[in-house]
């Protein structure tokens, strides 16, 4: 028979042992995710950059999270970031743009909330989508409650007969699935705005709800950088004329400066970015009522940058600060994150991080496809990974004349860039330290020859890295045919 002097002695042991066991030992909770995408938000557009911007809710995830300040988008355009946020792999490397055909299924098999769902999440999608699926079964293969929504129009008459603008329905969506969401499992959300892009069908542009209507209109704003025609009639001939970003600029600047347009119009934009912040913090305050703000991670970026104006153009597409450079925000309030709150890192950060991101926070392997790194050793705020990429490739492959075609690097100071399908090659290379706004290409400056050769040669070495010398696919091609007899027809 055991003494009771035994049984104490061995459960001392027992506790003793515990004590000092690796805390790792223990299973760690997954975190939710909240992931928000926002469409045609640069980086400069939040209250915490631009002072007069009102984003309370965007100013505090940067206040308690981590701001990057570096982020940059592979490909500035809705469908190919979209498509790289997916699958963590730039343009050149998924194939997948307007006009291409749907994304494989091979890169729906190592797409996030794939390995997401493997790993044990509930997956919701709100919002826009935008890229192009195998067949319609993918999207309810991949997220269990996806409500897909696109903007023409904007407003919205609901089942009950009212009428609610699309970036709120978007919060209204979102708070039905935090609420609804299964409380045995963890959860992803990824809320996708379609705003602040503009209404292209519609003279108005910017379309905002009724709610923000009063904010800006005493506000006065200055003619945007560079914006003077001067700079834009000194610009090659193959960046000025028939392009979409000079076709765009017209519409949301002209006549310039006469009759304030362009102040008016980017109020409307300004107005459409404070809508999208007003839902932000109500799904954030609807996760905090269900009491789970303490494990819920939020990631928000924008799908790609955009010009106010800039350079004498509207739109994306260019490979310039403003259309490549995006908010990138990250809020991990538990405790073994060991996030440093108000941290901003430098690093360059790119649209292909966030898959690798969401991976490791919840526990899944990352697969070897994926060329992104996870962001959370940089949040921290220690320093640099030595093993952080220090240039970041940038290209537009779109088969569509009047977007420039262009591939290139992007390092800390430097930015090189070939528009590959002008005739000759133009190529563009910045001092981005002495130059931020990209004014002085210096590509036949003697004294940065062997730094453009490094850069070609860099670009050369990426480019085949991630699937070679582009060439457009042979569907498309058939499209182009098509589409262009049917024009001459009307002709």
């Amino acid at each position: 028979m055991t003494s009771p002097i035994h049984i104490s002695l061995a459960l001392l042991a027992a506790l003793i042992l515990s004590s000092i066991a690796p805390a790792h030992s223990a299973p760690r909770k997954q975190p939710n995710i909240l992931f928000i995408i926002t469409d045609d938000q640069r980086f400069d557009m939040m209250g915490n950059v631009t002072p007069h911007l009102k984003t309370p809710a965007m100013d505090r995830l940067a206040k308690e999270g981590v701001r990057f300040e570096n982020a940059f988008v592979t490909t500035p355009i809705c469908a190919a970031s979209r498509a790289s946020m997916l699958t963590g792999v730039v343009e050149r490397t998924h194939g997948y743009t307007f006009m291409t055909p749907p994304l494989s299924q091979k890169w729906i098999d190592n797409s996030y909330p794939t390995l997401l769902h493997q790993a044990g999440y509930y997956n919701g999608y709100v919002g826009k989508f935008g890229v192009g699926l195998p067949n319609k079964k993918t999207m309810g293969e991949m997220f269990d409650r996806p409500v897909v929504m696109n903007r023409n129009p904007y407003f919205k008459t609901q089942p009950d007969g009212t009428v609610r603008h699309l970036t709120d329905i978007a919060g209204d969506k979102s708070i039905e699935f935090i609420k609804q969401a299964p409380g045995d499992k963890p959860w992803m959300l990824c809320l996708a705005f379609n705003a602040p892009h503009a209404e292209d069908n519609d003279s108005r542009q910017y379309i905002w709800p009724d709610h923000v209507h009063k904010l800006y209109q005493n506000l006065k704003l200055k003619p945007a950088p560079l914006s003077n025609p001067a700079f834009y009639n000194g610009l090659p001939e193959f960046l000025r004329d028939g392009t979409m970003n000079r076709e765009r600029w017209h519409w949301r600047n002209d006549p310039w400066p006469k009759k304030n347009k362009s102040a008016e119009m980017t109020k409307g934009y300004y107005r459409m970015i404070s809508a999208v912040d007003h839902n932000i913090g109500r799904v954030r305050q609807a996760i905090e009522e269900k009491g789970i703000t303490d494990n819920t991670v939020v990631i928000m970026i924008g799908d790609n940058g955009y010009f106010l104006g800039e350079r004498g153009y509207a739109g994306k597409w260019l490979p310039y600060e403003p259309s490549i450079h995006v908010p990138l925000l990250y809020f991990d309030p538990r405790p073994q994150s060991k996030m440093k709150s108000g941290a901003r890192p430098t690093a360059m950060v790119a649209n292909i991080d966030v898959p690798a991101t969401m991976l490791e926070l919840a526990g899944a392997k990352k697969p070897d496809s994926m060329q992104g790194q996870s962001l959370i050793p940089l949040t921290t705020g220690d320093d640099t990974p030595p093993d952080w990429r220090s240039d970041l490739w940038v290209e537009h492959l779109m088969m569509n004349d009047s977007i420039r075609k262009h591939e290139g690097v992007r390092t800390e100071r430097y930015k090189y860039s070939r528009y590959f399908e002008a005739n000759p090659i133009l190529e563009e290379l910045y001092d981005l330290e002495n130059d931020p706004m990209e004014t002085k290409n210096l590509i036949d400056d003697p004294e940065f020859t062997y730094l453009a050769n490094r850069l070609r040669k860099r670009t050369d070495a990426l480019r085949a890295e991630y699937g070679g010398i582009f060439t457009p696919h042979p569907s498309i091609l058939k499209k182009i045919k098509a589409r262009e007899a049917k024009r001459k027809a009307k002709q």
